[in-house]
């Protein structure tokens, strides 16, 4: 199951709602599990499926930390590992490629975007006759033939031993068993708290400070068990409200002010992203960490590892209080000025021994990249370009293209933009839109790219613009099918340059593509030359992007001179590093190379497995087989092989076994 975890927490009880929701899920294609915030909708979802074992591919998509509609089918797409290298829009991409699929579809914390979420439903259901959509809502999506189950708070028994549970992890000092005089105590906090698993965590993160007793006593103050409930403010309403407002007074005046700053994050942050984004005169950067321990001790930060969140009733408490304190502004300046920097180094260190740790930092950071992108937009236009060109790269390798282009031309169209930074934009956008297969615009992009890079003055920057600028013109003439005019560009523009390949990251791809050019135009000797030195020194480096696709022709070339063993090695290499970096596109062409060189080689199961699950990654990006021109004859030659050697009912056996998962 794909899907993030939201922080680990003690599941009890449940049993008679998990057997509904099975019965449920079995004759409904739409189930919608409704209930308050903090009953535990998303952890008895999560619950769920985890017991299944069906073997069903699951999809986990989490929408809580969505500000709106707008990215809603990217965030569907992302959970299914859908990354679209087309134009299509990303519900047209996701309709067709669930066509002929069945698998379930979480979509977690829906009541926000309930209107989108019940139209790109529908979509999805209609698209995919196998499709089924499991809801976690405060409400029902409204959907034709939904089955609404109500989530409601956990019986006396389950309450009791939720607490208890919860309280030998954070008060391992209490007694075990809890003594009967304890015990009554304990009984009388689930009562109050009316059984929502949210305030009974909170109430026990607090006997690591106080005793039952004392926290009993509160309780009493706090919340009366004889209010009537209403329809307007049902008693466990009031309970989770008082718990969390309770929780929070307990807080220091630190821990609160943090509490609250913390609620600019859209999805997970670590310690780092905590110190720089919520630091200041009144709180300190050096006290940051020891704060957020003293939050992650009393239930109101989750913690994983290294990475920190806030569950979403306990960020919406934050919110709250965040507006009050009138610093929601200024928080989220210090937020999105964070995420630039973030932006800016991690394009500073793509050409360095922590490439691919950039890679999965961004892809870990995207929601807040986001968020900050968006409060950029209507605050900072330039600072937005600045940062949607400098990760639209990586998002590009990482097959977040519609996204990439969306920030791309929104900053674009901003007002308040310099003409550098709108040339650096339009370089990003091209390299997208090559990706995309929108290669006139791409082209046209280039072209314009090249000119203001030709009257530009000599600085490093200049050259560098002059490299990008070749490098994106000399891809466009290489899909386009130009490999003479890829050369030329690309030699043109290194020529006379001093230094080495590996002086810059514009240096580098420029050499690649160059590279690509040779292997193209007949060149192989050469190519090889060359691809065996960018691959040599980028192995030094620790780099991983280039080194990927020097590989890739190195592999090429070892096809078209019949050497199918080291063409495997360089393909295995290839995927290796793209598994590193998180690129859908890359391990697709690689593994497209490995299945020509296993065929080549004379092993006709394996290249039938191989080209299987080749087929399934192509089709998660959207495209047929693609690759360099040169590739297509190999390909369909070491098939011919394959089938010839195994008949076609074995290899088409083999084929789709490897496209179920079977190929390794």
């Amino acid at each position: 199951m794909r899907e993030e975890r939201r922080g680990a927490g003690v599941f009890v009880g449940r049993g008679r709602e998990l057997a509904g929701l099975r019965t449920a899920l079995a004759g409904s294609r739409v189930v919608t599990v409704v209930g308050p915030g903090g009953v535990g909708k998303s952890r008895t979802a999560r619950q769920l499926l985890e017991g299944a074992g069906s073997g069903r591919e699951v999809a986990w998509a989490e929408l809580s930390r969505l500000p709106d509609d707008s990215r809603l089918a990217d965030a569907v797409a992302a959970a299914f590992g859908l990354a679209d290298h087309t134009a299509r829009e990303p519900a047209e991409a996701l309709c067709a490629w669930l066509a002929d699929r069945g698998p379930l579809l979480v979509l977690d914390s829906c009541e926000h975007l309930v209107p989108g979420v019940r139209a790109l439903a529908a979509d999805l259901l209609a698209a995919s006759p196998g499709l089924s959509v499991l809801a976690t809502s405060r409400e029902p999506l409204g959907l034709p033939g939904e089955d609404v189950v109500e989530l409601a708070p956990l019986g006396p028994d389950e309450a009791l031993e939720l607490f208890l549970a919860r309280a030998a992890t954070v008060a391992p000092h209490l007694p075990r068993p809890w003594p009967p005089s304890l015990l009554r105590v304990a009984r009388d906090i689930c009562r109050r708290l009316q059984g929502v698993p949210l305030t009974l965590e909170l109430a026990a993160a607090q006997l690591n400070h106080h005793t039952p007793e004392e926290l009993a006593a509160r309780l009493r103050r706090h919340i009366d068990p004889l209010t009537s409930q209403t329809p307007r403010d049902p008693r466990r309403h009031q309970s989770l409200r008082t718990t969390i407002g309770w929780s929070h007074e307990l807080c220091e005046p630190a821990e609160r002010l943090l509490w609250a700053r913390l609620s600019v994050f859209a999805g997970p942050f670590d310690a780092d992203d905590a110190q720089a984004v919520c630091s200041d005169e009144a709180l300190p950067p050096a006290r940051v960490r020891a704060v957020l321990d003293a939050l992650v001790a009393k239930s109101v930060v989750r913690r994983a590892g290294r990475e920190h969140l806030v569950l979403d009733t306990v960020r919406e408490y934050g919110g709250t209080w965040l507006g009050r304190l009138g610093r929601r502004e200024a928080v989220r300046r210090r937020h999105a000025a964070h995420f630039h920097r973030l932006a800016r180094l991690a394009e500073e260190g793509w050409l360095s021994s922590g490439q691919d740790d950039w890679y999965q930092r961004l892809r870990a950071r995207h929601r807040d990249l986001c968020a900050a992108l968006d409060f950029m937009l209507r605050t900072d236009p330039a600072r937005a370009l600045d940062t949607a060109a400098r990760v639209a790269f990586f998002w590009a390798c990482c097959g977040r293209l519609n996204e990439a282009q969306t920030y791309l031309q929104r900053a674009l169209n901003a007002p308040g933009t310099q003409d550098r930074d709108l040339a650096r934009a339009r370089w990003a956008l091209g390299v997208v839109l090559l990706l995309r297969g929108e290669h006139e615009h791409a082209h046209r992009l280039a072209l314009a790219c090249q000119a203001a890079a030709a009257v530009s003055g000599d600085g490093p920057g200049d050259r560098e613009r002059r490299l990008d600028a070749a490098y994106l013109l000399g891809l466009s003439h290489l899909m386009a099918g130009r490999p003479l005019a890829a050369r030329i560009v690309t030699e043109n523009a290194l020529d006379g340059l001093p230094g080495t390949p590996f002086d810059s990251a514009a240096t580098l791809r420029c050499h690649l593509a160059r590279t690509f050019a040779l292997t193209a135009t007949g060149l192989h000797h050469q190519a090889r030359a060359t691809a065996g030195a960018l691959r040599e020194g980028c192995a030094a480096l620790g780099e991983y992007w280039t080194r990927s696709y020097a590989d890739y022709q190195l592999a090429l070339i070892s096809l078209i001179e019949d050497r199918p063993a080291p063409a495997a090695e360089h393909a295995r290499s290839m995927l290796a590093a793209k598994h590193r970096l998180g690129d859908s596109f890359g391990t697709a062409l690689g593994l497209d190379l490995l299945a020509a060189a296993l065929a080549a080689d004379g092993d006709p199961v394996r290249a039938a497995r191989t080209s299987g699950a080749c087929q399934t990654l192509w089709q998660s990006v959207g495209h047929p087989q693609r690759g360099t021109p040169e590739l297509a004859p190999l390909r369909a030659e070491c098939e011919r092989r394959a089938r010839a050697r195994l008949g076609d009912d074995a290899y088409e056996a083999a084929f789709q076994e490897g496209a179920r998962g079977g190929w390794a």
